[in-house]
């Protein structure tokens, strides 16, 4: 048995397990894939800190509270803003290749920043970051067992037990138990299918676990849409192009949106451009080559590669897609969940730190400074839990069994796929009551029809049809509450624009939307911010 498990393999678990390992606490990293293929490698723009003057923390912490919209916890807001630049200077210690300007590390601005406090590896950043703390995690002697795909959070009587899990290769289910967990799996953007800019996996497993277990989930309708997606393929293009001076234009040549807008508010300007048949590019140019492949190489490369465009000749066709989830599974201030000894941290957290719109370079610092107090938080746990086969094991291992008796009869691939662009349509950058309903009233069928799906490879090894089934599965369970959420916030704020109720309602709205479920109904509430 282990003090402390955590589920998940990029950067917030990574960074949680190498501060318990430092903590003297034996670690288990479960992961359903490796971590370099993590979506932390997509924040590619940097990680936010505020080192040099004319910049302060203070100017951190008011545009990390202005891009919220209300919703996030000043207290929470000022603690990750104010450890930043320890949070880098530890990154730098640890062997993180940031870009330098002498012996200064280089810093760009992203949307929404005052000052240019991005601290980026030229458009890298994420995957070298995720390296240097999977080398770091090694070398600590962190354990890890990769392809395990999480079933359900074991809990008794409020409190988590440890987790059961299927072994990807061998089709077995396992528990696996400790006196904490630590949750940090990802966001839910997949749900949004080819419209999102998340990789493969990012259904959300982790908030239907914990949702499923009891724990109270926050804040879910608010799904932050890039700007800046590659139109044919949703390939992220980095806010660094725009931190660079990259223009957004139309196909006359018009300017798109501001200098640096917010993402909410620059993806609603791309949006209705793009409705009144207008074409969208991000024009880089007139940057130059030199400047490019110095500091862009990486969206030169992808423009190649998915779109046959080379940027420095042609401007890029692009549209705004589902980027990341500012909401999650609810945690306090020690990022513990409404069930004791379960944590979670990372885009699966709603730690009050984003509100209403994650501010660029705000993700991967995120990650740092909660990852460390997480894993602080977890090896508190003393109590270890009983050494006994669960009921929530047995549950899971009859429900993978009975999957491949399902007849098969609807295929899920093909429901996945329509109710990923039913949500991107109507439940995405522009949203209304009668939409958000036929979607919720869609959904609710889909939930009702799992029983008549199944997967047609009957083999328990390495099935990757059965994993994709219960990612659908998570998907659908989370799109309820999504679309509840949306629903029921009958104004708009931050990334959650109702074209039926356009203007922002403090006196009603002020409050974090709740949500869990108690004997599988689903419910939800509002708590005052």
């Amino acid at each position: 048995m282990f003090d402390i498990v955590i589920v998940g393999g990029g950067g917030a678990a990574l960074v949680a397990a190498i501060e318990a390992a430092a903590l003297g606490k034996s670690v288990l990293v479960l992961s359903k894939h490796y971590p370099t293929q993590s979506q932390t490698s997509m924040a590619q723009g940097g990680i936010n800190a505020a080192l040099y003057p004319p910049d302060s923390c203070d100017s951190h912490i008011q545009d990390t509270l202005k891009a919220a919209a209300g919703l996030a916890q000043e207290t929470i807001v000022q603690e990750v803003c104010r450890a930043a630049p320890k949070a880098i200077e530890w990154l730098d210690s640890i062997g993180m290749p940031f870009s330098r300007k002498g012996e200064a590390i280089a810093q760009r601005r992203l949307g929404g920043a005052s000052h240019p406090r991005a601290c980026y590896a030229q458009d890298y950043t994420g995957l070298k970051l995720l390296h240097t703390l999977y080398d770091n995690a090694v070398k600590l002697g962190v354990a890890f067992r990769f392809r395990t795909f999480l079933l359900n959070v074991i809990e008794e009587d409020g409190v988590c037990k440890g987790v059961s899990i299927l072994d990807m290769a061998r089709g077995k289910v396992e528990q696996i138990l400790a006196k904490a967990v630590i949750l940090a799996t990802g966001g839910y953007a997949k749900m949004y299918g080819a419209l999102s800019t998340n990789g493969f996996g990012s259904f959300g497993e982790g908030v239907a676990a914990a949702m499923r277990a009891g724990a109270k989930l926050s804040d879910l309708e608010f799904v932050q849409f890039h700007p800046t997606a590659l139109k044919k393929s949703s390939i992220l293009i980095s806010e660094a192009a725009r931190g660079a001076g990259a223009r957004l234009i139309d196909q006359e040549g018009q300017e798109i949106g501001g200098e640096l807008w917010t993402r909410d508010r620059l993806s609603r300007a791309i949006f209705e451009a793009m409705e009144e048949g207008r074409e969208i590019f991000l024009d880089m140019r007139h940057l130059g080559e030199e400047f490019i492949e110095k500091n862009l190489p990486q969206e030169r490369k992808l423009a190649l590669l998915y779109e046959g465009i080379d940027p420095i000749k042609e401007p890029l066709p692009i549209r705004p897609v589902a980027h990341y989830t500012m909401g999650g599974i609810d945690v306090d201030e020690h990022m513990q969940s409404s069930i004791q000894g379960l944590y979670a941290v990372g885009e699966c957290a709603n730690a009050k730190l984003h509100g209403a719109n994650r501010l660029g370079g705000n993700s991967l610092l995120e990650l740092v400074v909660l990852g460390k107090k997480a894993a602080q938080s977890a090896a508190q746990r003393q109590q270890p839990p009983q050494k006994k086969l669960f009921e929530r094991t047995k549950i899971d291992a009859n429900f993978i069994k009975a999957v491949f008796t399902l007849p098969n009869q609807i295929d899920f691939w093909e429901r996945q796929e329509f109710l990923s662009k039913i949500m991107y349509h109507n439940c995405g950058i522009v949203r209304e009551e009668m939409r958000l309903k036929g979607v919720l009233s869609v959904v609710r069928q889909h939930q009702k029809e799992l029983a008549f799906m199944g997967v047609r490879d009957k083999s328990p090894l390495m099935n990757k049809e059965l994993i994709s089934f219960l990612e659908y599965g998570n998907m659908v369970e989370l799109a309820e509450a999504v679309l509840v959420g949306a629903i029921q916030r009958t104004e708009s704020r931050g990334a959650h624009f109702r074209a039926d109720y356009p203007q922002r309602d403090d006196e009603k709205f002020l409050a974090h939307t709740m949500i869990w479920k108690e004997k599988g109904v689903l419910c939800a509430d509002f708590k005052p911010v």
